[in-house]
């Protein structure tokens, strides 16, 4: 899916989500969805940088690696990079950074609060991509559920036939019917003494096997439970006619409770990094907090760094 992440989150993540009985097989549509709900996080938050810094870079280092560090150089000025994390204070924290990148000369191994600034999404220094790839497995099992479903009510009937003869006689019964010829020709031999279909059929009331279109509902719910989760506005409830003002309200509250959490954490380092390298890094709510609306909040006068 592209996102920054280093080998031992990778390691993490692994083994809490794919254990080696269960797992999604589908991998290229678990990317497809993780893909999707990384943009669908990154999308709450409006950032404000210099325009010399890539904003989606710093983005997504943020909320796939959870952590990214603010260093001063000599060629570039100040810069944001992704790092690694070294040392140990009092408090267990981590007191150092190590920044490597071609185009700097050397590895950068600066202290924190002193020499650098790490910008952290969580208090932990860790990401989204636990999240992302948990809702993203649920999302990859119902759309395969879905396709397979969609395509096993295409067929009517399945036969069982005596031979082999009788069989591909019943397939190309079956073709000339698919096709829509208005008339069709069938070997008098699949027929009883008492003219009765010889064959046996199986499953045929396929309203009775369908159902794609309650997963498409519960993919939805999946979707707006991860929505809650990242601070989106939504109700996430299903439509009910006493549905009251005070269940959508708890709602907002859960909806608000990580993104304010994520939005601490950044702002806290984005003072630290104004005051010491003289910067002007803001991190805002792109939503309102009225989960009826929906709507971006104040996008006129709205300023980020250049790609």
């Amino acid at each position: 899916m592209g996102a920054p992440v280093f080998y031992h989150d990778e390691n993490i993540i692994t083994a809490m989500n794919s254990p080696g009985i269960v797992h999604c097989t589908n991998t290229v549509l678990v990317g497809f969805f993780k893909r999707y709900l990384y943009q669908k996080a990154i999308a709450t938050i409006k950032v404000t940088i210099p325009k010399t810094w890539n904003r989606d870079y710093l983005l997504y280092t943020l909320f796939g690696i959870g952590y990214a560090a603010v260093v001063n150089t000599n060629k570039f000025g100040p810069i944001c990079q992704a790092c690694g994390l070294y040392g140990q204070g009092l408090y267990y924290e981590p007191t150092h950074v190590t920044v490597a990148n071609p185009l700097l000369r050397g590895i950068l191994r600066p202290r924190i609060h002193t020499q650098c600034v790490v910008l952290k999404l969580t208090p932990d220094y860790c990401g989204i991509d636990d999240m992302v790839t948990y809702y993203a497995n649920k999302l990859a099992l119902c759309g395969e559920s879905v396709d397979v479903n969609l395509i096993n009510t295409k067929l009517a009937y399945i036969f069982f036939a005596d031979g082999k003869a009788a069989a591909a006689s019943l397939k190309t019964l079956y073709d000339d019917v698919a096709s829509g010829k208005p008339a069709v020709v069938a070997d008098k031999s699949l027929l009883n003494d008492d003219g009765t279909f010889k064959a046996e059929m199986f499953n045929q009331n396929l309203r009775q096997t369908y159902i794609a279109g309650d997963v498409l509902t519960d993919m939805r719910k999946i979707e707006q439970e991860f929505l809650t989760q990242i601070g989106i506005p939504n109700a996430n409830t299903d439509k009910r006619e006493r549905l009251i003002s005070d269940e959508v309200n708890a709602n907002a509250v859960e909806t608000q409770t990580l993104l304010d959490l994520w939005l601490e954490s950044l702002k806290e380092g984005a003072d630290e990094a104004n005051s010491m390298f003289g910067l002007d890094i803001r991190f805002d709510k792109r939503y309102k907090d009225d989960i009826m609306t929906g709507k971006e909040g104040a996008e006129d006068g709205e300023s980020e760094g250049d790609d």
